[in-house]
């Protein structure tokens, strides 16, 4: 695939107990044999070596030789198992550097695998995608795209429009020999059964982006209403400052959480009133804008008070969740507040937020759990399906044969971006440049 041997520390930088450093390329095995002065190890199995250059040793550790093709990236892969110091990092890097090799640009490793024919684009992303995964559920997410479940879906969706291509073809080719009957008829069916499990995918409400991203839900309330204790209470920290003076908050503040598995970004926003001077209305304007572009939002009142804030009130709509906070210092609390159940807390004793979080957490479940497994976890997949979705549509066997044939040729080209059954140098760039090193 290339002349360049590269190599990266694939392991996370500074001190640790061990370091790994990982090389591919034609001279991996020739530099391993430099660095160690022995024959290459048995393919696949740990050898202890020591490693020197220069007439300077370097460490004591383990080499690992994967010969091409039976390996990560399809080439000659080494892998340098090292102790974690800086300075043994530094001085192997050098050494490499010396002989020859170059440093690995950010997500090399995988599109090398990809060009090898070892990985498709959905489990290259998939390897970043497990690399970042902080909750269980995202680690879900990725190990199943990593099986390759969307690869085969999306496989699928395009051996079908294949198909449905091969009879048109047929069509065209041989319609002075005598087709079947109803041959037509049967494509317009294909494409129609494809077009409806294309769209119950892409009418998931892009569940598998959200989960991917983080669901994003924002604290809105009027000034004092508890919107940053209640934030701090989430957070188990003091990640807003809380104070007796209205209209502390004038930015978003946001804070991540992990919800039984649920990754979730919480929004801190400036208390909803009419602006006193321009700093605090842009800061009310931005909680609006952050209110709108959320998944959910938790509309918080003060319980103490005798009336209920008005701009508050408008945000309780089917995505909002009813707060009354200040429980402690309140006499009797309704139930539902504009047709939602109210939960009453104490953003300064604690008491009620077990329930909240609870009913946040059924909340996030049921409104982003994928309804189809496998999702479509980035925005390229679904532009993808969208585009081929939109040719299908525009498919008609009864209109002119070969540009009926060519929308399906169109429909086969634009669910391969998916995968990557396609040749587009840009795409590759898109989808590699949002790895780190070593991968």
């Amino acid at each position: 695939m290339t002349n360049h041997t590269i190599f990266a520390l694939a392991s996370a930088p500074g001190r640790g107990g061990v370091a790994v450093f990982r090389l591919s390329g034609p001279r991996a095995g020739e530099v391993l044999t430099a660095l160690t002065g022995r024959a290459l190890p048995p393919a696949r199995m740990a050898m202890r070596v020591r490693l020197a250059h220069g007439g300077e040793d370097i460490d004591d550790g383990l080499a690992l030789y994967f010969p091409a093709p039976r390996s990560f990236t399809g080439e000659e892969v080494v892998e340098l198992h090292v102790h974690g110091g800086r300075a043994v990092a530094a001085a192997l890097s050098d050494a490499l550097v010396e002989l020859g090799l170059r440093p690995a640009e950010p997500g090399e490793f995988s599109k090398r695998a990809f060009l090898g024919g070892k990985l498709d684009l959905t489990r290259a992303e998939a390897i970043a995608d497990l690399v970042d995964a902080e909750t269980s559920a995202q680690r879900r997410q990725a190990l199943r795209q990593l099986d390759g479940g969307l690869a085969r879906l999306a496989d699928g969706w395009r051996s079908g429009i294949i198909r449905a291509l091969a009879l048109m073809e047929a069509v065209i080719d041989f319609s002075d020999e005598g087709v079947p009957d109803g041959l037509v008829d049967t494509v317009g069916g294909l494409v129609t059964a494809l077009i409806s499990d294309m769209d119950r995918h892409l009418g998931e409400g892009r569940r598998g982006e959200r989960l991917r991203d983080g669901i994003h839900i924002a604290i809105l309330g009027a000034p004092n209403a508890g919107k940053s204790s209640l934030l701090n209470r989430l957070a188990g920290r003091e990640a807003a400052i809380v104070s007796a003076t209205a209209g502390t908050t004038r930015d978003v503040i946001e804070i991540h959480l992990d919800l039984q598995g649920w990754p979730v970004v919480v929004a801190d926003t400036a208390g909803l009133r009419d602006a006193a001077e321009d700093i605090e209305a842009e800061g009310i304007r931005r909680a609006l804008a952050k209110a709108e572009a959320a998944d959910l939002k938790l509309a918080v009142f003060d319980a103490s008070q005798s009336e209920l804030d008005g701009p508050t009130l408008s945000m309780v709509d089917g995505d909002a969740l009813v707060v009354l906070n200040k429980m402690d210092l309140a006499g009797p609390l309704p139930d539902q507040i504009n047709g939602r159940p109210v939960l009453a807390v104490s953003a300064r004793n604690g008491h009620g937020l077990d329930r909240l979080l609870a009913v946040l957490t059924e909340e996030v479940s049921n409104r982003f759990a994928t309804a189809s497994a496998p999702a479509l976890t980035r925005a390229r997949h679904r532009s993808a399906v969208e585009d081929c979705v939109a040719l299908l549509r525009r498919f008609d066997p009864q209109a002119e044969i070969e540009l009926a044939a060519e929308d399906l040729r169109q429909a086969a080209g634009a669910i391969g971006r998916i995968t990557g059954r396609v040749e587009v140098d840009e795409l590759l760039d898109v989808v590699f440049r949002e790895f780190c090193i070593g991968k």
